[in-house]
């Protein structure tokens, strides 16, 4: 009778239709024809990915992780992945919708691409149940973005309709392989090497930390060819077939897979290339800045999945709060209780909202049509977004934690997995260490800080007159006095200051997000832009008025 009671309430929950925020946010980013597409996607999609796609998430996290088969009968190396069936129906379902291939390609009903608002949606519904397979996802992404931007046409031709593919052809997942074991996030140290063999390149050597090792068709992998200079400018990209035409190996192999904390479903593992074919990607000796472009993609996507965390962990956190009972009361009902869920809702909402913002500029800079202005302010926006975003996965899923209490720590219950997933966003894709280097360089390079003020300065200018504005405007003053002293000081210290000004500069972004969203939407938002703006910038003193207490039933729905 539970497992049936269970089973019901899955089937009507939709992460799609409970989520008014992100049904503002996509009415207002997409025009009416293609918002009424997402909107239809995304309530199917949202419904599929709180109820199947859950289930199966949680059989491969507890029972149905992927397994390397090293050899066969024969003692012949065939590093086969295997996952489960219903994982397997979770990357038809998912690749179906367009996730990456309308990005690319038309959508067939409506004789248009879609877009990274589309595409990013789906991915921050799909990561509320399995943020483990949005990374083959992101890796797909960023596979399809190197080809169709840098790839020649005979690279394209074979490759890019399958990485696109939406159930029309056979589907080549894609995959980005980076890390070798001596260099770590520092790519330029990287030995794997490429060799021309009769007018092609071979590969030889190995990556270290390769995700969707043997699910993908085809991996973007940064090799150097013989004779390239040392460090990053001598790395070439190259495109790189799984497997060869006839279903064997492309000179690869799996050592292992990875043995992770978290997020399961994806395979991570130690790949060596003995003699792989390779296709290179666009100039020779641009491979590192292509792989850059494309790193930036992921970080976004990164930002997404964390964005569903945090959406996940705080709808388990309210419905429990609401049914559980204590001392005579539901949870809910209690200051401290509602405190915490009103200030998770308010930073959820904003950071949100921010992303999407976000998302808006980058489609500017794929599309070709962003100034130099906005493409540094965009770099700069992943930078700290993808940081603070990552940061506050782990901190919603503590708090989901706390509020179910001793069952909070239960794998019976989602939260446990959600911990485990939010943990690995704050090390893929960059780390805040690696990601404070990029707010230096972006400094140092660009004057980001001061293109960061003006744009800051030019937003808070065009908002109405009001108290939070005025506190905002305080705010950004002072934040503008440390960027110039940032700026002027020497390496050390701005690596030591760097995490800081970062986390600063997020604040007071999310800070003015929080007051246009309040502007555009109204009433909740007002609210909501009240609590963020002071639980943000810690202006409330004991014995004050309890805001999120007043607004609870406003704001926390």
């Amino acid at each position: 009778m539970n497992l049936q009671k269970e089973r019901s309430e899955l089937e009507e929950r939709n992460f799609y239709a409970c989520d008014e925020t992100l049904q503002l946010l996509i009415k207002d980013h997409l025009d009416d024809e293609l918002f009424q597409y997402t909107d239809k996607v995304l309530s199917e999609f949202g419904k599929k990915s709180a109820g199947e796609i859950d289930e199966r998430a949680r059989h491969t996290d507890r029972e149905g992780q992927p397994r390397l088969v090293k050899y066969n009968k024969m003692g012949d190396d065939i590093s086969e992945v295997l996952v489960n069936e219903g994982y397997r129906k979770t990357v038809a379902e998912t690749y179906e919708t367009g996730i990456v291939g309308y990005v690319h390609k038309e959508i067939p009903e409506l004789g248009r691409k879609g877009n990274y608002t589309y595409s990013f949606a789906l991915g921050y519904v799909l990561s509320q149940s399995e943020p483990g397979f949005y990374c083959p996802v992101t890796l797909t992404m960023a596979t399809a973005y190197l080809l169709d931007h840098f790839a020649d046409d005979a690279v394209k031709e074979k490759f890019l309709k399958h990485v696109c593919a939406t159930g029309d052809v056979s589907l080549f997942e894609g995959a980005t392989f980076l890390t070798e074991r001596q260099g770590g996030s520092d790519v330029g140290a990287n030995v794997v090497k490429a060799v021309e063999e009769g007018g092609h390149f071979r590969l030889y050597g190995e990556k270290y930390f390769a995700s969707n090792a043997g699910m993908c068709g085809v991996a973007m992998v940064l090799a150097r060819i013989e004779g390239a200079p040392a460090g990053s400018r001598g790395l070439t990209l190259f495109a790189v077939p799984w497997r060869n035409d006839d279903g064997s190996l492309n000179g690869i192999s799996i050592r292992r897979l990875k043995d992770k904390l978290g997020v399961r479903a994806v395979p991570s593992g130690e790949v060596e290339f003995d003699g792989a074919r390779a296709y290179v990607v666009g100039d020779p000796k641009r491979g590192f800045y292509y792989m850059m472009e494309a790193l930036n993609l992921s970080r976004i996507c990164n930002a997404a999945a964390s964005v569903g965390i945090m959406q996940r962990a705080l709808l388990e956190a309210k419905e429990y709060a609401r049914n559980r009972k204590a001392f005579g009361k539901s949870l809910a009902e209690f200051p401290m209780v509602q405190d915490t869920l009103g200030k998770l809702t308010a930073k959820h909402a904003v950071e949100l909202a921010a992303i999407f913002d976000m998302i808006k500029f980058y489609q500017q800079v794929t599309d070709g049509n962003a100034s130099d202005r906005e493409t540094v302010l965009n770099r700069l926006f992943i930078a700290i977004l993808k940081k603070e975003t990552a940061e506050m996965a782990i901190h919603f899923s503590h708090e989901a934690i706390e509020m179910h209490g001793g069952n909070g720590f239960i794998e019976d219950f989602v939260t446990p997995r959600l911990l485990r997933d939010a943990q690995v966003l704050t090390v893929w894709e960059g780390t805040a260490n690696i990601l404070g280097l990029e707010v230096i360089r972006l400094v140092s390079k660009f004057q980001a800080h001061t293109l960061f003020i003006d744009e800051m300065s030019s937003r808070l200018e065009r908002l109405p007159d009001g108290d939070m504005k005025d506190i905002v405007e305080k705010k950004l003053a002072d934040l503008s006095d440390k960027l110039n002293i940032f700026a002027k000081l020497d390496s050390d210290m701005q690596t030591y200051e760097a995490k800081t000004i970062a986390k600063e500069m997020a604040y007071l972004y999310e800070s003015i997000i929080s007051l246009q969203m309040a502007e555009k939407y109204g009433d909740k938002y007002s609210k909501l832009a009240e609590i963020f703006i002071e639980m943000t910038w810690n202006l409330r003193n004991i014995g004050d008025e309890m805001k999120t207490v007043r607004y609870f039933s406003d704001v926390v729905i």
